[in-house]
């Protein structure tokens, strides 16, 4: 009797979890058409998040430091530009991201576009004004530039192919770096992820298929061109208490995979595609650095 009781509450379970699933991979398939209360939603969240954001940076982070008049800075020689192409990076995501979601909503493409970029682009020049009357930093115009470039790499590709043939990803492994400055470039792996540029690359990723038309390569199979650097303990390489850095430039080749080509007909594995599309797949690299050696990795993160 009991063996039978079990069975009818798992099979119940599993029952619920399958209604469960059905129901939220019909809440997450695209409007074919304009859904306003989807619209409206989108915009009303990602106006609260971007806000609720930017307060909490104000009291959490910038209240810490002390206040300035507005000042611009020239900060385009630090960190080997890996906070430049950090840049790049968050932009072109954060656009991505929201017209996506306005996809989602059955917004045209060009209102997609339009909001999505405006999103992204003026999230980070609202922080880029913050630094600037912070004693601390200064608005830097090449961050602008960075900005713009990321937004400018995702439009361009929906205004010239329809499509995102060059997807910008990020990867990341541990270094020694951070140990020998835990305060600037972080303590465990949760800041060291954001904080060490010695351990980050930033990858474009081509859709290998998307540009030679071929069937004989598989649609999701990308080939990746990475940018990284080590050697870094401080932003300023003439900084006179860390002169012996051995600061050097990498460049990477390797393959990747573009999730969002995968075909499913479940709309939580296309979501669930599209968040984790933002990280390279690691795959063998070569490697080569500005000290002219070439290093081949059996397998890059």
């Amino acid at each position: 009797m009991k063996s039978w009781y079990c069975y009818i509450v798992i099979l119940l379970a599993v029952n619920q979890s399958l209604f469960s699933q059905s129901k939220l991979n019909q809440f997450l398939k695209p409007s074919d058409s304009l859904n306003t209360s989807r619209r409206n939603a989108v915009v009303i969240t990602e106006t609260a998040l971007a806000t609720a954001t930017l307060v909490s940076l104000n009291q959490l982070w910038y209240a810490a430091y002390p206040r300035s008049k507005f000042k611009t800075i020239n900060d385009s020689g630090e960190w080997l530009q890996m906070d430049k192409m950090g840049h790049v990076f968050s932009s072109y995501q954060l656009g991505r991201l929201s017209a996506n979601t306005f996809n989602w909503a059955g917004v045209q493409k060009k209102d997609q576009l339009i909001y999505g970029s405006t999103l992204g682009l003026g999230f980070l020049t609202a922080v880029e004004v913050m630094d600037g009357f912070s004693e601390e930093w200064g608005f830097s115009w090449t961050d602008m530039a960075a900005n713009v470039t990321g937004t400018g790499l995702y439009v361009g590709q929906e205004l010239l192919w329809q499509e995102q043939r060059i997807l910008l990803k990020y990867s990341f492994h541990r270094t020694d770096f951070a140990q020998q400055r835990p305060d600037k470039l972080g303590s465990g792996f949760s800041e060291e992820f954001l904080k060490d540029y010695n351990g980050q690359t930033y990858w474009l990723s081509a859709n290998i298929n998307s540009f030679l038309n071929t069937n004989s390569v598989p649609k999701w199979l990308n080939l990746a061109f990475g940018y990284g650097a080590n050697g870094m303990l401080t932003g300023d390489a003439n900084d006179p208490l860390f002169l012996n850095q051995n600061r050097t430039r990498q460049y990477y080749l390797s393959l990747d995979i573009d999730l969002s080509r995968i075909r499913t007909n479940s709309n939580v594995l296309k979501t669930i595609f599209d968040v984790f599309n933002v990280i390279k797949v690691p795959f063998p690299a070569l490697e080569l650095n500005s000290k002219g050696r070439l290093k081949l990795h059996p397998i890059y993160f």
